[in-house]
């Protein structure tokens, strides 16, 4: 199990230290982040109908905003929501721990650029090559859709996690 979470992490490293111009980039012409891992935790999250334990970074514009509360968030602020499958620890079993890498998706704001979707742009990358999701500019309406339930939060289900 350990040795799975380790080449996930070493894919995701490699990933981040492509080039710009071979970079996977979504139908809608998002690219990757090669940084996303540097980034800031916002919050880590459990999605129950998928299985699949998430952690939602940010950079630096977006975590500003969001510490300041800022509603909706600047343009320019960006948030990664990177999955793993969720699995028991073989050793102590009432432990969950991440598995095998599942996608990694982003969250681009800009309000012009982005106008008909709440502001946001949305790209997803699938499996260890980073496939990106979508046939066609179409499956924006998809994750759009899914964020319309929290369109009074900026489309965000995520909210900076405090510590002591």
């Amino acid at each position: 199990m350990r040795k799975k979470l380790v080449v996930c992490v070493a894919v995701l490293s490699l990933a981040g230290s492509v080039v710009a111009a071979d970079r996977p980039v979504a139908p809608n012409g998002i690219a990757l982040y090669p940084d996303y891992l540097s980034w800031k935790v916002v919050a880590p999250s459990y999605r129950e109908d998928k299985g699949q334990i998430r952690v939602i970074t940010g950079n630096e514009t977006a975590v500003a905003g969001l510490k300041a509360g800022k509603k909706p968030l600047p343009d320019g602020s960006v948030l990664a929501k990177v999955a793993w499958k969720a699995e028991k620890h073989p050793n102590f079993p009432v432990a969950t721990e991440p598995g095998a890498f599942v996608q990694v998706e982003f969250m681009v704001k800009d309000a012009k650029k982005y106008k008909e979707t709440g502001g946001w742009g949305f790209a997803r990358f699938v499996g260890n090559t980073l496939q990106p999701y979508g046939k066609d500019t179409s499956f924006v309406a998809e994750c759009f859709g899914c964020h319309t339930p929290v369109a009074g939060n900026d489309y965000l289900f995520t909210k900076m996690v405090t510590t002591p």
